[in-house]
C-alpha cells in the first residue's frame, strides 16, 4: 500500500511510520426503568491498521507485531494514536476513554517519540485501560503488575471479557478492576448454569468494591434486555453506535455520573502473610503432622474446575516442596488460574503449570508456612510461623491460624503477592 510517499509492506513498516488509525465505539449507561434513553459515558479506543493490508484488523495486526518481538511497540503506538485522536477532538475529561492495552506493553519503556503524546494525555484524559483476561492465562504476574502501574497513573483498570474462561473471577479481586466487561456471548447467550456463576461472581465482587459492570455485544433489544437481567450498569454494542470517529460536538458533552473508580486496597506494606492474619485473629500451636491434614483440606479446595481457584504457596525451604507436593499442584493446575509455589532454592518452573519463586535465607517468609486458596466464592488460608524447634521434621512446633473470612484472605493473598509481582 503507499500513501503519498510512505509504501507498507510488511509488518515492522506498520510499526516504524505509526501507520494505525484509530475508530471510537460508545459506552452508555443502561436505565433499567427507560430502555431509549442511554447517556454516553465514555468511548473505547479500537485500533484498525492500513486499509486494505492483511493487517487492516485488529487481531492480524496484533499477531503478526507479536511473531516479530514487536508486540509492546505496536501496544504504545496503538495507545498513543487513540490518545492524540481524542485530545485532537476536545473529549472532555467528564467522559471516560477505554483503551485496550497488552500487559506486557506496560513494563516497556516507552518510545520516546510517543512519549509527549502520552504525557498530554495523563494530563488531559480520564483513561481506563483494559486488560483482558487471556493474559491470565499467559503471565499472570504481568497481569497484576499492568494493573498497578495503571493506578500509579490516576487511571482506572478494566478487565475485559469477563467469563470466557472461569479462571478470570478468581483473578478479579486480585486485579481490582474499576469496570468488569462481561464477555459478549453472557448477553448474547445468558442462559445456562455457566452464565449465572459469573453473575454471581461478577454480582458480589463490584458490590464489595463499587466496581461498574459493563455488557459489551449489545446488538438488539433482546440483548439489552439480557445486559439488564445479568446486573450490567453500563452497555456497549452496536445498539448503541457503531464504531466511528468521535462526534464533532464530542468537546461540548457532559455526562450527568461518569464511571466510577474505585478504592484500590490498601497496600501490604512488606507484612507478611501470617503476620497480617495473627493480627486479626487468635494463634494457636501444632506440630507439622497435625498441620498437613489442613493444608491438603485447603488444597483439595483448589479443585474446581468449574470455578478456577488461585493456589499461592510457601514453604519455607525448597526441599518442603516434596515430589508428591508437586505432584498435587500438578494436578491442580490442570484446573486452577494460577499455582504458585515460594521456598529458597526453587526453580521457577518446579512443575508442569506450577510457577517457583526463590527467596533468600534470610527472607521475612523463610519463617512462614502459608496455604492461600482463593476462588470467586471460596477464600481459605492456613498461616503458620515455624518456631525453630530442633528434631524430627515432622515434630516441628508451629503458631498458625486458619481463616475463611474472605476479607482476610485476600489481604493475606496479596501480602504474598509482594513476592511475585515486583513492586
Amino acid at each position: 500500500m503507499e500513501g503519498g510517499t510512505t509504501i507498507i509492506r510488511t509488518i515492522d513498516d506498520v510499526v516504524d511510520t505509526r501507520a494505525v488509525t484509530t475508530v471510537f465505539q460508545p459506552i452508555v449507561r443502561l436505565d433499567p426503568w427507560n430502555h431509549r434513553r442511554h447517556e454516553v459515558v465514555g468511548y473505547e479506543a479500537l485500533t484498525r491498521g492500513p486499509l486494505g493490508t492483511p493487517w487492516e484488523e485488529p487481531l492480524p495486526l496484533l499477531r503478526a507485531a507479536a511473531e516479530r518481538g514487536r508486540l509492546a511497540e505496536l501496544d504504545w503506538v496503538c495507545r498513543a494514536s487513540a490518545y492524540r485522536a481524542a485530545l485532537d477532538a476536545g473529549l472532555p475529561y467528564g467522559l471516560t476513554l477505554f483503551v485496550n492495552a497488552e500487559p506486557v506493553a506496560l513494563g516497556v519503556t516507552c518510545p520516546p517519540d510517543l512519549a509527549p503524546t502520552i504525557l498530554d494525555a495523563q494530563l488531559r484524559l480520564r483513561v481506563v485501560v483494559e486488560m483482558t483476561e487471556r493474559a491470565i492465562g499467559d503471565d499472570p504476574a504481568a497481569l497484576l503488575t499492568a494493573a498497578e502501574a495503571c493506578r500509579g497513573s490516576g487511571w482506572g483498570v478494566a478487565l475485559d471479557d469477563v467469563g470466557a474462561e472461569p479462571a478470570s473471577l478468581s483473578v478479579m479481586p486480585f486485579v481490582h478492576p474499576d469496570v468488569i466487561k462481561l464477555d459478549r456471548h453472557l448477553a448474547q447467550q445468558p442462559d445456562g448454569g455457566y452464565a449465572a456463576r459469573v453473575v454471581n461472581a461478577v454480582v458480589a465482587y463490584a458490590e464489595r468494591a463499587g466496581a461498574a459492570v459493563l455488557a459489551e455485544g449489545v446488538e438488539n433489544r433482546e440483548h439489552l434486555a439480557a445486559a439488564l437481567g445479568l446486573g450490567a450498569t453500563l452497555g456497549q454494542g452496536w445498539l448503541f453506535g457503531r464504531p466511528g470517529p468521535l462526534p464533532d460536538d464530542v468537546a461540548a458533552r457532559r455526562c450527568s455520573l461518569g464511571v466510577p473508580f474505585v478504592e484500590a486496597p490498601a497496600p501490604a506494606g512488606g507484612r507478611t502473610p501470617y503476620e497480617i492474619v495473627a493480627a486479626r485473629r487468635p494463634t494457636t500451636e501444632a506440630t507439622k503432622r497435625m498441620l498437613l491434614p489442613l493444608s491438603h483440606c485447603l488444597e483439595t479446595k483448589a479443585r474446581d474446575p468449574a470455578e478456577p481457584p488461585m493456589l499461592l504457596a510457601s514453604f519455607q525451604e525448597g526441599r518442603h516442596c516434596t515430589p508428591a507436593t508437586l505432584r498435587r499442584y500438578t494436578e491442580i493446575a490442570r484446573e486452577a488460574a494460577m499455582v504458585v509455589v515460594l521456598g529458597t532454592e526453587l526453580p521457577s518452573a518446579p512443575a508442569p503449570g506450577v510457577r517457583g519463586i526463590a527467596f533468600a535465607g534470610d527472607d521475612a517468609l523463610r519463617g512462614e508456612w502459608n496455604v492461600i486458596v482463593v476462588g470467586p466464592h471460596f477464600a481459605g488460608a492456613l498461616v503458620a510461623r515455624d518456631l525453630a524447634d530442633t528434631g524430627p521434621d515432622a515434630e516441628r512446633r508451629f503458631t498458625y491460624a486458619l481463616t475463611y473470612d474472605r476479607g482476610l484472605v485476600l489481604d493475606a493473598a496479596r501480602a504474598l503477592l509482594q513476592w511475585i509481582v515486583p513492586t
